[in-house]
């Protein structure tokens, strides 16, 4: 049966005050569903797709860009250092060692199954080839526990109107032994979701399902179920979320022993008009503590991004840039 645990104010956890801003992204519009993480010390954004022209309601064309950026201390100036194999998007970014994960993804046309890790030598970002995934994926999930990196959910080509229900792991300690597919989570298919790993178990929360529209399009059914997976039990649902948050910062930091939600989209304005008026997504945070099994109100955020990832550098929680409402990227970059 699922559970619901009310919403209970956690005191002084994260609050707006705490939050500033870094220097922002060298691009007037910013970036969504960019590949994030820190390599060589250093807080790399990559990657990442926007609409320089036009909204996409006006006709716009979304780009995708494979530029790489780079800001070496908080108080100095992004650097482009180098270029992805090739423009991405929408894929997995994690900081594992000293390097930086980049994960499937995909552009207009297709998704991709390879897998990179981004290390910065000198003034240039490299790039190595690991194992690729079993197949194409993006708009997925991931996170790393113990050197080992798990991938759930997302979907294989642009157009298709079901999420896979994959769940993959790759030790990287034995990367050439490749991927293997684990049990998968036994809620819903989904993409956009959230996770976190934390004292050897990994977290799954929220994200949408998808179907087949009216117009033979994909269509959301938006989720808050959450769940965790450990090695020796599998999975286990938790409970329920008190609010929908899809393509929320991940994965989620963790802050005394809680795993921190940032904001999300919850769908209530997914058919907002007009369109250019979009409030933007909500800023609330979130907090799941795994001992109680219960989330708590944390505070309110003085931004509104998704599909963009959550970093850890210098001990502070980033979030670089990302979409503050549908259609509208930011350059902005806040860290606490």
């Amino acid at each position: 049966m699922k559970r619901f645990l009310p919403l209970v104010m956690l005191s002084a956890l994260v609050s707006a005050a705490e939050w500033a801003p870094l220097p922002s992204l060298p691009d007037k519009e910013g970036f969504a569903g960019a590949f994030a993480g820190v390599a060589g010390g250093a807080l790399i954004v990559a990657g990442g797709t926007n609409f320089p022209n036009k909204m996409p309601w006006e006709g716009g064309t979304k780009t995708w860009y494979d530029r790489v950026h780079v800001l070496i201390e908080p108080e100095g100036t992004w650097k482009v250092m180098g270029k992805l194999p090739k423009p991405n998007g929408y894929g997995v970014s994690l900081s594992t060692g000293d390097s930086l994960l980049i994960i499937g993804g995909g552009d207009a046309a297709v998704h991709f199954s390879e897998v990179w890790k981004l290390e910065l030598k000198g003034e240039k970002v490299s790039a190595e080839p690991l194992p690729s995934l079993p197949k194409p994926c993006a708009f997925m999930a991931g996170a790393e526990s113990g050197g080992v990196v798990y991938v759930a959910g997302g979907i294989e080509h642009p157009t298709d109107t079901a999420a896979m229900s994959t769940f993959w792991s790759i030790n990287l300690a034995e990367a050439g032994k490749g991927w293997k597919e684990l049990p998968p989570c036994p809620g819903p298919a989904r993409i956009l979701a959230s996770m976190a790993a934390v004292d050897g178990a990994v977290y799954l929360f929220s994200g949408a399902a998808l179907k087949p529209g009216p117009d033979g399009k994909p269509a959301r059914e938006w989720l808050k179920d959450a769940w965790r997976y450990t090695a020796t039990d599998g999975w286990k649902q938790l409970a329920d979320m008190p609010h929908v948050s899809v393509a929320a910062p991940s994965p989620l930091p963790v802050r005394d022993d809680q795993l921190l939600l940032i904001g999300g989209d919850d769908g209530l304005n997914v058919n907002f008009e007009p369109k250019e008026k979009h409030p933007g997504f909500p800023r609330r945070l979130m907090a799941y503590d795994p001992k109680t099994d219960r989330w708590t109100e944390s505070g309110v955020l003085p931004f509104s991004l998704v599909t963009t990832p959550a970093v850890e550098w210098r001990g502070k929680i980033v979030i670089p840039g990302g979409e503050a409402r549908p259609g509208k990227r930011s350059p902005e970059v806040w860290w606490r």
